[in-house]
């Protein structure tokens, strides 16, 4: 558990020690990053200074359900909402058609701009008096004008054209002219205001206007479970953007009222032409009664059937006091006729005829003296004998009184039968007429109550039409932010400094990425950590001092050398029967510097009065020579390796005065054949012979990875320095020299950085002041 909390520490320092290097890195062009934010800053300071300021304008309005407001509760005839919708009354407001209302009430097919220095800005109006001659659909296609206020007159150019008219005193009105327009400068104004200003007034189509509007026009609604929708709009002139917005809730406005008074007229139009029909029908309905009733002798209905009842009973009453009396008179008259002896007849028995009731009554009377005077004179009395004439007369009489009355009664007993029939006939047919006359008044109510109901409508709809409330509340009018939207000042500078910062750092950042080469001794270790690196070697910018000339030299690059010398004897064997120390200075491919370090080394290990010996091995590209002012092909290793008679030691030179110790034998004539030549054995005997009087033998041997003369004597040599130089070598030709290393090809080998500090992006430097301690003053 502690080995893996000291890992994670140790990963922890690791991390933290990268960051501080890659901040390290891109602090080393800290000048990048000052210059990119001030040129980043200049930039929004002129981007603010001349970018057309942008206003938001916004209103907020309610959307109100027709089922909550004034108008007469209405049935089917009337269309009601039972619900909002939002989403739909948003496409209703930014719909082409209420644009297109808005863009002809607002005349916004038209438009305005002051040109300035730099930009052009919109503008609600002009500054002086304008009137447009053309008519909006009359413009199909774009057009331009462009006004030039001067000092006495109007110039008007025609952009398509290019075409040119001076208006005198500032009025068009003056001049004949084909301008689509009229313009005059109004005296009340003050002219210095807009004496040499320039304006230009664009024309455009109708639906093109619409579109453009309608692309900048945004609805949203405000909370899920409100009513209430926002309206915006953004643009240059914030007059122009409120007095849009306010029109476009003016035409959604009327828009919904217009179409709730579309549905009350279309109404009150439907129920007007009803009436007609109606009243029609109701006309014909009440000739069809009138002309019923008069064929039937109707004049109502009840009281026709009551009297035609009372006349069947008054009918049948009569028929019966008939019969009554037809009887009782048959009944006398049969009573008269069967009595042979005279005797009373019964009197008041219920005939209605008074005549025969006074003839029976005298007839009783008579009967009535003639038994009082035969019971006093008897029978053969004369008078009894007149009083028996008598009542025979009388008896005559009775009996055809009752005759003729019987004949009377039985002519009325017909008559009133015949009546009775009709009566009965009358009333039997009253319940058919009653269903007749029922069907004509039950179609008259129906059309009556028809015409009730459209009336009642009528007026409820011819309400509704007068007292149609609006479709929206307006909760705020178009108002405009105090200050522009865009551009907003603090984001466009925070933004410029963020640029200044990333612009540098994306291209440091993708230059790092891409960059292969090696820089410190970090990329090194990163590929192998086998292999020590046991000097940096600094870059100088003066070429002149690249060389370990002074013996007390107290340079960076000479200290850096005496550094080298010290850490190389580490790496060197400990060998008790041997001084001399073999060390062979290579590269994977040239331009490494490898025979520079090689020089300042062995001067460096002379400078601390070692006897030094350098030998130029590189047979292929010498570069030695360069360094001392010498021929190139002056005799050295390459002609005592090829010819036998030559002594090496007459190839030895001294290059520096103040370097005694130190000697160099060049490469000599360039062969054909140069690891044939290194491979003779001559090159061993001379190392073996330059043991005895040397104490380090430093050679500069030819890069591995492009020839084999290095790795063919490789076995002759104590240690390998191999040069690597910063900015230079890439990093995956280590991987070759690691390789050696691992397969022992290259014997005891470390490696030595050139050239570091020749990018700052990698923070390497040597600027320590390695003269502290050489008589400076403290």
């Amino acid at each position: 558990m502690d080995n893996s909390l000291k890992s994670m520490m140790a990963f922890q320092e690791e991390e933290s020690i990268d960051l501080k290097k890659e901040v390290k890195r891109y602090l080393n062009f800290w000048p990048w990053f000052v210059l990119a934010i001030i040129v980043a800053l200049f930039g929004a300071y002129v981007y603010l200074r001349y970018a057309p300021k942008i206003y938001q304008t916004t209103a907020k309005v309610k959307i109100l359900d027709e089922s909550d407001g004034l108008e007469l509760p209405t049935s089917a005839f009337i269309f009601k909402r039972s619900n909002i919708n939002l989403e739909n009354e948003i496409e209703i407001i930014t719909s082409y058609i209420i644009i297109e209302r808005v863009v002809r009430e607002r005349n916004l097919n038209t438009s305005f701009f002051e040109e300035g220095t730099i930009q052009t800005s919109q503008v609600a109006t002009l500054p002086y008096e304008y009137e447009q001659l053309i008519h909006p659909d009359s413009i199909t296609q774009n057009s331009t004008f462009k006004v030039i206020v001067e000092d006495s007159k109007f110039t008007v150019i025609n952009m398509a054209t290019e075409k040119s008219y001076d208006f005198e005193n500032h009025n068009t009105k003056t001049a004949t002219h084909n301008l689509p327009f009229n313009i005059r400068h109004n005296p009340n104004n003050d002219f210095e205001e807009i004496r040499g200003t320039t304006f230009l007034i664009n024309f455009n189509s109708i639906k093109r206007s619409a579109l453009g509007l309608k692309s900048q026009i945004e609805v949203e609604a405000i909370g899920e479970q409100s009513d209430l929708l926002q309206l915006s709009i953004k643009g240059e002139s914030f007059e122009l953007s409120e007095s849009i917005i306010n029109s476009l809730l003016d035409v959604f406005n009327k828009d919904g009222i217009s179409d709730r008074q579309l549905v009350s007229q279309r109404t009150i139009d439907f129920i007007d032409n009803r009436f007609e029909f109606l009243a029609s029908e109701l006309d014909d309905i009440e000739v069809d009664r009138q002309n019923f009733k008069q064929n039937n002798n109707l004049v109502d209905l009840v009281a026709d059937a009551e009297l035609g009842l009372e006349q069947r009973t008054k009918s049948d009453e009569e028929v019966f006091r008939i019969e009554n009396q037809l009887a009782l008179a048959e009944l006398l008259n049969d009573a008269l006729s069967t009595k042979d002896i005279l005797g009373l007849l019964p009197a008041n028995i219920g005939l209605d005829n008074q005549g025969i009731n006074d003839l029976i009554n005298e007839y009783n009377t008579a009967i009535l003296d003639r038994d009082k005077l035969a019971s006093s004179g008897g029978l053969n009395n004369p008078t009894v004998k007149l009083a028996i004439n008598t009542i025979n007369d009388l008896k005559s009489n009775i009996t055809r009184s009752l005759k003729s009355y019987i004949a009377q009664l039985k002519v009325s007993q017909g008559q009133i039968k015949s009546r009775n029939k009709r009566f009965i006939g009358q009333v039997s047919k009253i319940p058919e007429k009653e269903k007749l006359l029922r069907a004509i008044e039950r179609q008259q109510k129906i059309k009556e109550s028809l015409y009730l109901l459209l009336l009642q409508k009528r007026e409820e709809a011819a309400i509704n039409l007068a007292i149609t409330e609006p479709s929206i509340k307006v909760v705020e009018n178009a108002l405009s932010s105090v200050n522009p939207i865009s551009p907003k000042t603090g984001i466009i500078y925070a933004g410029a400094f963020l640029a200044g910062l990333l612009i540098p750092f994306g291209f440091l950042y993708i230059m790092f990425m891409l960059d292969t080469k090696l820089h410190g001794k970090g990329d090194i270790t990163a590929i192998t950590t086998s292999i020590p690196v046991i000097a940096e070697i600094p870059d100088l910018k003066k070429k002149e001092n690249l060389v370990f000339v002074d013996p007390n030299d107290r340079s960076v690059l000479a200290e850096s050398f005496r550094i080298l010398s010290s850490n190389v004897d580490y790496i060197l064997p400990v060998r008790d029967n041997e001084k001399s120390k073999i060390i062979y200075c290579t590269s994977t491919i040239k331009g490494e510097g490898k025979t520079l370090v090689s020089l300042n080394l062995s001067l460096a290990l002379s400078s601390i009065n070692k006897r030094v010996l350098l030998i130029g091995a590189d047979l292929r590209n010498p570069q030695i020579h360069s360094y001392i002012s010498e021929e190139k092909h002056k005799p050295g290793l390459s002609n005592y390796l090829h010819d036998i008679e030559f002594n090496w030691r007459d190839a030895i030179i001294s290059g520096f005065e103040k370097h005694p110790n130190h000697h160099i034998i060049l490469s000599g004539s360039i062969p054909p054949n140069p690891a044939h030549l290194l491979t003779n054995g001559r090159f061993k005997d001379l190392i073996e012979e330059a043991k005895e009087d040397y104490d380090y033998i430093i050679v500069d041997t030819a890069p591995t990875i492009l020839v084999t003369d290095t790795l063919l004597i490789s076995q002759l040599a104590d240690a390998t320095i191999y040069i690597a130089r910063a900015n230079y070598t890439e990093k995956n030709l280590l991987n070759y020299s690691k390789e050696l290393h691992e397969s022992g090809r290259l014997k005891n080998m470390a490696y030595v950085l050139n050239s570091v500090g020749a990018s700052k992006s990698y923070g390497y430097g040597y600027n320590y002041g390695y003269n502290y301690g050489y008589g400076s003053k403290s």
